[in-house]
């Protein structure tokens, strides 16, 4: 079976949950789509993959690894998309396109880990809740730069968390992130979060690979407020949990939980 040859696939239920997320997420690897879609098996997961893929209803194509290796990552098609009635997104990439290098890929992949611990946590809490997230593809509103890397709602004991994420794995300089501080700080302040999420207030989590890039935004934050920004690293929620006291504010040196928890 080849091309865009659909003999003998029958859409399951959970094919349709991956191209929804797909939408949401974009790209995913195998280890991203065993998740969302709610495969137990590594083997299940690779064989239902490769037969949509060889179906045509999901892409394929292939980022190097720093060990020399090759990890297969999936996109939406435009069949899978219509199949569940959502825009046609994701990276254009060719078919089994090996990718030596890809900062967009790389940079989604690291959102979609953040995604998939807020949504589908190892340990399901009874006190927290995942309410929505959202995805953008322009800018936040108009007459604004902003394009956040996502946000998140989360329901908890003391109300609901309102927050944007930002990812950084180290490719914006100072010039960059002050803007976004500048710009963030506009938003808050023009009362337009309110009408376009619901929520009074709101947070900015900036989410970065190694404590030296954290003290190094965090001191470009404080020089302009000391409101709205929280900062951990990627290791650290891997390590710790997403909900520990592993987060800072921009002028207060005491890690600190996002949330009260009972």
């Amino acid at each position: 079976m080849g091309g865009n040859d659909r003999r003998a696939i029958v859409i399951q239920e959970r094919d349709r949950e991956l191209y929804k997320e797909l939408s949401i997420l974009r790209v995913v690897d195998r280890e991203q789509a065993k998740i969302v879609a709610g495969f137990h098996s590594t083997t299940r997961a690779n064989s239902r993959l490769l037969a949509l893929t060889r179906a045509g209803l999901l892409r394929r194509f292939f980022l190097g690894t720093s060990g020399g290796g090759q990890k297969a990552l999936y996109a939406l098609s435009p069949e899978g998309a219509r199949i569940v009635d959502v825009p046609y997104r994701g990276p254009r990439r060719g078919r089994d396109e090996v990718l030596v290098a890809d900062l967009f890929v790389t940079h989604q992949l690291s959102i979609n880990e953040i995604y998939c611990t807020l949504k589908y946590p190892s340990v399901p809490s009874g006190t927290i809740r995942f309410v929505r997230w959202v995805s953008f593809f322009e800018s936040l509103h108009q007459g604004f730069s902003l394009i956040p890397d996502g946000y998140a709602e989360i329901l908890h004991p003391s109300g609901t968390l309102a927050a944007f994420l930002e990812v950084d794995l180290g490719s914006e300089g100072r010039k960059v992130w002050k803007e976004k501080v500048k710009e963030y700080l506009r938003y808050a302040l023009s009362g337009l979060f309110e009408g376009q999420f619901g929520r009074q207030r709101f947070r900015v989590l900036v989410i970065v690979t190694s404590e030296r890039r954290l003290h190094s935004i965090r001191a470009i934050v404080a020089a302009a407020t000391e409101k709205i920004f929280w900062f951990t690293t990627i290791e650290s929620i891997r390590r710790d949990g997403f909900w520990s006291p592993i987060w800072l504010r921009p002028r207060d040196d005491e890690r600190q939980s996002l949330v009260q928890l009972p």
